[in-house]
């Protein structure tokens, strides 16, 4: 039976898009809407994404960001207001025209990002330079109308927080948001995700809609493809100017206020799934399992002494934890050790008859399908010891797909080959708009960013991958196909 089920799961290896639509299902996160392009999160994909808020939530109010809310629906005009902005988003806006039976005046946008309702409220809530820096964030739902929907990587819907910052000065901005970027996101993605990533600033052709600079995180999934798992912009003065934020300085002049924005969302999931699942199923980092820990009693009969000593397990976890005591006698172990896994559940500890006359137990690892009996006297410290390794394990085997998937490239040539091969490529590139354009239309990559640790290459004259203009500096920016 298992054998069956198993082969519901198309092998990475096969058709990795597929596949990846089968671990959603197999591991029962989320399935499509009857509304193209939207998508309903099952119980056991929010609890990931619970998990995911929680600890983002911490991180973010340790930079003295507040939670606030604003409302879904914003007036046409306060995105005409920014030119860049407006001009950024048309293709992906949701309009509402009629409201209650009537026409309304001024058609309202469904959110796709908060940026104009909110700095309209900083206009009211700054006035003094002692009313800054206000920092501002906010969980809710946007929506960006979406042509080509994958379920969490892109929808039309989707869950995130958005940050919004008011500062007196453009370094405290800019710093503001590389520290979001780098104490937050990076931290978070590091540290809880188990995924390695890239940190860096976009092009000008890829950043954020009337932002200075957008900073990113990026990561190598699974296939070779990049996904960017969230971004930090630094807005300078931009929309301040547009929606009238300013304050008294300490000189007694009014000056506009500067502002950053920054944002991630359920594609994070979409990113566990692609950096860490097998054929198996689903692979979840303890720090963001819902389970980390499922019990499970080798038994058939309600009263067998397995069941009792399961449950004794179960209950004298830490409750972080979250230990499942997994007690249905209408399913065989094998069958039920098949539905954890699927689940990606870190660890499963198993006992039965022969264990518990030996007073130990079975420990199994999900992300390598390691086995060990471990004495029941021994269990807590054995547990938390392993635990904290597979944590540290998915983080390195990432690491390691970064490190040996990414090359540099000289000629056209050569990036063309190691871009049609998967990974990261690092090329010199001109910056200019058009080259860039050239390059995604030739190989369906494109810039990712330029790394906060590129270094200053000895070079005399590089010479841009895609022609004959030079390199715009002696830096090598980071290529890629990417979701």
């Amino acid at each position: 039976m298992a054998e069956e089920k198993q082969s519901k799961i198309t092998p990475r290896a096969e058709n990795f898009a597929q596949w990846y639509q089968d671990v959603i299902a197999a591991a029962d996160l989320a399935e499509n809407s009857p509304v193209r392009g939207c998508m309903v999160i099952k119980p056991y994909g929010y609890a990931i994404w619970e998990k995911i808020v929680a600890k983002l939530d911490e991180l973010i109010k340790k930079q003295g960001a507040r939670n606030a809310y604003f409302p879904l629906f914003i007036p046409e005009s306060f995105l005409q207001k920014e030119a860049e902005h407006i001009k950024g988003f048309k293709p992906e806006l949701a309009v509402v025209t009629r409201g209650g039976g009537e026409e309304l005046a001024e058609p309202l946008i469904v959110r796709p990002t908060s940026e104009t309702i909110i700095y309209d409220a900083f206009s009211r809530w700054i006035q003094s330079y002692r009313d800054l820096p206000l920092l501002i964030n906010q969980w809710a739902n946007i929506v960006r109308w979406e042509m080509r929907p994958r379920l969490f990587l892109r929808t039309t819907e989707f869950l995130w927080q958005e940050g919004h910052t008011a500062h007196a000065t453009p370094a405290e901005a800019r710093q503001y948001a590389l520290k979001i970027l780098k104490k937050v996101y990076q931290v978070f993605a590091e540290k809880s995700l188990a995924i390695k990533v890239i940190t860096g600033i976009k092009s000008e052709s890829e950043k954020f809609a009337g932002a200075l600079s957008t900073f990113c995180i990026e990561s190598l999934m699974q296939d070779g493809r990049s996904l960017q798992m969230g971004t930090s912009h630094d807005l300078s003065d931009h929309f301040a100017k547009s929606f009238g934020v300013q304050f008294l300085n300490q000189a007694g002049q009014q000056v506009y206020a500067y502002d950053t924005s920054w944002g991630v969302s359920t594609r994070l999931i979409g990113g566990i799934i692609m950096s860490h699942a097998d054929d198996k199923g689903l692979v979840l980092p303890p720090a963001i399992a819902p389970h980390q820990v499922v019990v499970i009693p080798i038994a058939t009969e309600p009263g067998d002494p397995a069941l009792k000593a399961a449950k004794k397990i179960a209950d004298s976890l830490p409750k972080a934890y979250g230990a499942q005591f997994d007690n249905r006698l209408e399913l065989r172990p094998g069958e039920k050790y098949y539905e954890w896994e699927k689940k990606g559940v870190p660890v499963r500890i198993e006992i039965g008859p022969r264990d518990l006359a030996e007073n130990k137990c079975v420990l199994v690892r999900r992300d390598t399908g390691d086995k060990q009996s471990v004495p029941l006297t021994e269990l807590k410290a054995k547990l938390k010891a392993v635990l904290a390794d597979i944590q540290t394990a998915l983080y390195e085997r990432t690491a390691q797909r970064v490190t040996e998937r990414t090359a540099n490239a000289e000629t056209w040539e050569d990036f063309t080959k190691k871009i049609e091969a998967g990974g990261y490529v690092k090329a010199f590139w001109c910056e200019r708009p058009e080259c860039e354009q050239s390059i995604k239309e030739k190989t369906k990559a494109t810039t990712r960013c330029l790394a906060f640790d590129a270094q200053i290459e000895d070079v005399s004259a590089p010479q841009c991958i895609a022609g004959d203009h030079k390199a715009k500096r002696k830096k090598r920016w980071v290529f890629a196909r990417a979701y």
